[in-house]
C-alpha cells in the first residue's frame, strides 16, 4: 500500500464528448483528473461521470483564449490536486463552410479557440510536466484534416496542422527533461461537433460521404480516442516524442 498522491492529467474541453471520454478513461488508470471547461455545468458533469467510475475530479471554468483565465484555472488545480504531470489539449470549435464564405471575426474566433488556447493551456502547465521529467506528457488532439485537408474545415485544418507543428518543435525542446510530446489525430468522431456539422444539408451530405469513405464504414467513439490517449500517456509511450497518429478506421492511410 502507498499514500502517495496520484499523478494529476488535466484535460480541457473536458465538459462533455472526447473531453469527457478522456477524463473516464485516464481516471482509469488513476490519475486524479482536472477538467477544464467554459461550461460549469458540463465540467461538473464529467467529474460526476469520474466519480461513478470509482476516480477523483475537480473542475474549474476559463475561457481558453483568455490566458488570465487558463493561468488561474491551472492554478486552482495545482491548489487542489497537484501539479499537472499530463496535458491533454483537448479544446475545439468549428464552423463548417467554404472559406470564400467566410468572414475574419469567425476565422479569428477558430484560431483563437484551437490554436492559441492550445498554447496557453500548454504555457500555464509545462513548467510543472517539465518538471515531471518522463513521467510528464503533453497530448494535443488534433485532426486527420491536418494531414490530408477537409472541405469546408480550412482555417480549422489550418490551426490543427499548427499544432502538429508546434509539437513536434516543443517535443525537441523538452527532449532533454525526456518529456514525450505527441498528437492523436481523430478522423470523423461521433461527437457533439459533427452533430452540428451535420445540421445543414450540405453538412449532412459531407458527414454521410466522411463516413462511407471510412474503411470501417462507422464514425469513430470518444472511447476509441480515450484509448489511445491513455497509451500515450502510460509508460508504454515513455520512449516516443514528437509522433502523430491517426484514429480514423482507416479513413486517411498517409505517412
Amino acid at each position: 500500500m502507498t499514500n502517495e498522491a496520484p499523478a494529476v492529467a488535466v484535460v480541457t474541453g473536458g465538459g462533455g464528448g472526447i473531453g469527457r471520454a478522456l477524463a473516464v478513461r485516464l481516471a482509469r488508470d488513476r490519475f486524479a483528473i482536472g477538467v477544464l471547461d467554459r461550461d460549469r455545468a458540463a465540467a461538473d458533469a464529467t467529474v460526476d461521470a469520474v466519480a461513478a467510475a470509482g476516480g477523483r475530479a475537480s473542475s474549474v471554468t476559463a475561457d481558453v483564449t483568455d490566458p488570465s483565465q487558463v493561468a488561474r484555472a491551472f492554478a486552482d488545480l495545482k491548489a487542489r490536486l497537484g501539479p499537472t504531470r499530463v496535458l491533454v489539449n483537448n479544446v475545439g470549435w468549428d464552423v463548417f463552410g467554404p472559406f470564400a464564405e467566410g468572414d475574419a471575426a469567425t476565422w479569428t474566433k477558430i484560431v483563437a479557440v484551437n490554436y492559441l488556447g492550445m498554447l496557453h493551456c500548454t504555457h500555464a502547465a509545462l513548467a510543472d510536466v517539465a518538471a515531471a521529467g518522463n513521467a510528464g506528457r503533453i497530448i494535443s488532439i488534433g485532426s486527420d484534416a491536418a494531414r490530408v485537408g477537409s472541405f469546408g474545415e480550412a482555417v480549422y485544418a489550418g490551426c490543427k496542422g499548427a499544432i502538429i507543428a508546434f509539437s513536434k518543435s516543443l517535443a525537441r525542446e523538452l527532449a532533454r527533461q525526456r518529456v514525450p510530446v505527441n498528437v492523436i489525430c481523430p478522423g470523423p468522431t461521433d461527437t457533439a461537433l459533427l452533430k452540428d456539422v451535420g445540421a445543414s444539408p450540405l453538412g449532412a451530405k459531407i458527414v454521410a460521404g466522411m463516413t462511407s469513405a471510412i474503411p470501417f464504414r462507422r464514425l469513430g467513439t470518444p472511447e476509441e480516442i480515450a484509448e489511445t490517449v491513455a497509451f500515450f500517456a502510460s509508460p508504454a509511450a515513455g520512449f516516443i516524442t514528437g509522433q502523430v497518429l491517426s484514429v480514423s478506421g482507416g479513413l486517411t492511410m498517409a505517412g
